[in-house]
């Protein structure tokens, strides 16, 4: 069975990924995460999109038990291979994140830096892809939990498009996609959909999935903070919650 362009891609990249600039901030964000979580130590929290347990295994340093989902094995053996040296437990699970879900399990979830969202297939629908995911993590959290999530910004990226990457197909504007080669460490090329949004789109999207948004704000790696998404931001952050009761 033929891989993900993804995973085939996070595959190769698993040895390498802790090398690139934006992983560098990792003690930091696990604090914001926290202090918008404000959990008790033993809360249970979802990583989807683990990749090599960056922020898990942060969590896990800080007493939370943590459940890691994500789509490359090579991933999951350096997030193995980390936490043990870390000396710390954190369940990891190969899982794609449009199927995978846990019955009001968790009591908050994460999904950042392309963790799933915003990555797509060649085969993936641009709408129902990142739409899955959204809902399976509602799905898992318990009335009340948290999710925080950062998304590709369509804002900085697209003021770069010309009408010649729309005509050779580079750039999609009815879908928000981009169709690109990207090389791997190893100097494999692999192609690649990314899905890029405003944050309007986001915070309905967020809505359809069942979630109260509590905030969006600019999630660029090394930028986070309780700002405005600006021009330059290459991520957006959600901050939204899975309501106490449904409604009605």
């Amino acid at each position: 069975m033929k891989k993900h362009e993804w995973e085939e891609f996070f595959d190769r990249e698993a040895d390498y990924y802790l090398q690139e600039p934006f992983t560098k901030y990792t003690k930091e964000e696990v604090e914001f995460l926290l202090n918008e979580f404000k959990l008790p130590k033993g809360a249970k929290i979802l990583d989807v999109g683990c990749g090599v347990g960056r922020h898990s295994i942060e969590l896990a340093k800080r007493g939370y038990r943590v459940t890691g989902i994500d789509i490359s094995s090579g991933m999951l053996r350096k997030a193995q291979e980390r936490a043990r040296q870390e000396g710390v437990e954190v369940e990891f699970i190969k899982a794609d994140a449009t199927k995978f879900a846990r019955d009001e399990e968790f009591d908050a979830a994460i999904c950042l830096c392309e963790g799933a969202f915003s990555l797509l297939g060649s085969s993936d629908d641009p709408i129902e892809h990142d739409l899955a995911i959204l809902r399976n993590v509602y799905k898992s959290l318990k009335p009340g939990g948290k999710f925080i999530l950062t998304a590709l910004s369509a804002l900085s990226r697209v003021k770069k498009v010309t009408n010649e990457d729309i005509a050779s197909g580079v750039f999609d504007p009815n879908t928000m996609t981009f169709h690109e080669e990207i090389e791997a460490p190893d100097g494999t090329k692999v192609p690649i959909r990314e899905r890029v949004y405003v944050p309007t789109e986001l915070y309905l999207m967020f809505k359809m999935a069942g979630f109260e948004v509590k905030a969006i704000w600019g999630g660029t790696a090394g930028r986070w903070g309780k700002r405005k998404v600006d021009m330059d931001d290459i991520e957006i952050m959600v901050i939204a919650e899975k309501p106490l009761k449904d409604s009605p």
